[in-house]
């Protein structure tokens, strides 16, 4: 092997087929690939996180799935500290591997470092926890639109964790969250290369509705109403199990639940698109240019 390591990002949004092409990559290079869809860490959320399925993961060794529950408290910042420790003992017996997954600050904190934000006083956070618990996630929806447009186009604005703590950090410094996101790239001992999974937006989306209704048909409902129990841990703060809560509490017919997780999820395809642009330094292929992804690949290499 070269002295050279090189970790390649397959993104895209979701329903894009990063599961697929990850492997085939993993299987080109005789090599493993690391997950970083933080939904996909929890054993709980199989059908609604569309867990890569049994025949997937014996296809190449797939780390971070599965291997949490989601009443464990895990942050991005651990994700990055043991991802960072296994990359070192993998990149030992491999010179490339494969990191995928839609959720882009955990791509960033591993590829790069997290910002460095400010410390925020306990009282504020509580003062904007309560907003939500009075108000619910519209009041927090519109006052980040308020104070931070730019991340506001960023953010999963189903998850209320990441609107609190956007809120909080402006409320607690004045200045906005999306002003922190600006820290310089971390060094790190191996090189990133970025494949986007490109399709035409309405075929997307068309094969977001596919998907929620083969989840459905696999037993989201069920899987959900198992971790109703659990409903206010964060892993289940997100689209595919929030609005299936509110059916199972009577606040909505199931039909009009499907059809929102529909709706939130092409939302968050977008947002995920809107995250992809800014950073500017992903490759976009369609699954079916499976040789000119593999070209630049190797040209990346060098």
């Amino acid at each position: 092997m070269s002295g050279k390591r090189y970790l390649i990002v397959v993104g895209g949004p979701t329903a894009s087929g990063k599961t697929d092409f990850a492997i085939r990559l993993a299987l080109h290079y005789h090599t493993v690939i690391l997950s970083a869809d933080s939904r996909q860490f929890y054993r709980e959320m199989r059908i609604g996180t569309a867990r890569p399925d049994d025949a997937q993961l014996a296809a190449a060794p797939h780390y971070f799935i599965g291997h949490l529950s989601v009443t464990d408290s895990y942050s991005v910042g651990d994700y990055e500290r043991d991802a960072l420790a296994l990359l070192d003992e993998l990149f030992q017996q491999h010179e490339v591997v494969i990191l995928t997954g839609g959720s882009g600050l955990y791509i960033k904190a591993l590829c790069e470092g997290l910002d460095e934000f400010p410390e925020v006083p306990a009282e504020i956070r509580d003062a904007v926890e309560q907003i939500y618990k009075n108000e619910g996630i519209e009041a927090l929806q519109r006052e980040l639109q308020a104070v931070d447009p730019v991340y506001y186009t960023l953010v999963d604005t189903q998850n209320p964790q990441r609107l609190i703590r956007a809120i909080s950090v402006y409320r607690a410094s004045g200045r906005p969250y999306s002003a922190f996101r600006t820290q310089q790239s971390v060094p790190r001992n191996f090189i990133p290369i970025y494949i986007q999974l490109d399709w035409p937006r309405d075929v997307l989306y068309a094969r977001i509705n596919e998907r929620v209704t083969r989840m459905m048909e696999e037993g989201l409902l069920e899987e959900a109403r198992q971790l109703y129990p659990l409903r206010h841990h964060n892993a289940l703060q997100t689209v595919g199990y929030q609005e299936l809560f509110d059916y199972l509490e009577g606040h909505s017919t199931l039909e009009a639940a499907v059809d929102l997780i529909r709706q939130n999820s092409r939302r968050y395809a977008k947002r995920q698109l809107t995250w992809m642009r800014r950073y500017g330094h992903w490759a976009a292929f369609s699954v079916d240019e499976w040789e000119e992804a593999v070209e630049f690949l190797e040209g990346a290499r060098g």
